[in-house]
């Protein structure tokens, strides 16, 4: 059975996408950590990130890279926080957090709940900044 990841890829669950490519998908969390929390995925069904080829390997984390600098952009913040955790869903992926306290990316912390507008809204501002 597909994992959540991949019926948002095929556009079977809506989100809010940021970017895609051939191989890799953006998108915000919606229920994020901090607002600009965004989820950056390979297409490909692979439980656990360090279970990649090298190379794909390689190019999410530069995928992510580009979109972490827009992040920053549209959600000024001291750094875009990393972190690949992974329990959650079956299938690879890597959280992009703007951060200004090390307690920004606190996982038991209460999670926000933006509205669907809100949500559109912050898509379209990291969007706006992403240079691909």
């Amino acid at each position: 059975m597909a994992t959540i990841f991949t019926q948002i890829i095929k556009g079977e669950i809506p989100c809010h996408k940021i970017a895609e490519n051939d191989r890799f998908f953006a998108f915000l969390d919606i229920f994020p950590l901090r607002h600009g929390h965004t989820l950056v995925i390979p297409k490909t069904e692979v439980d656990y990130i360090f279970d990649m080829d090298k190379q794909e390997y390689k190019e999410l984390m530069a995928f992510a890279q580009t979109i972490s600098k827009a992040i920053k952009i549209a959600f000024p913040c001291k750094k875009v926080g990393m972190s690949v955790v992974g329990l959650e869903v079956p299938h690879a992926h890597i959280h992009l957090i703007p951060l200004n306290t090390v307690s920004d990316m606190n996982f038991n912390a209460e999670k926000l709940k933006p509205s669907n507008e809100e949500l559109a809204k912050h898509a379209e501002m990291i969007r706006m900044y992403l240079q691909l």
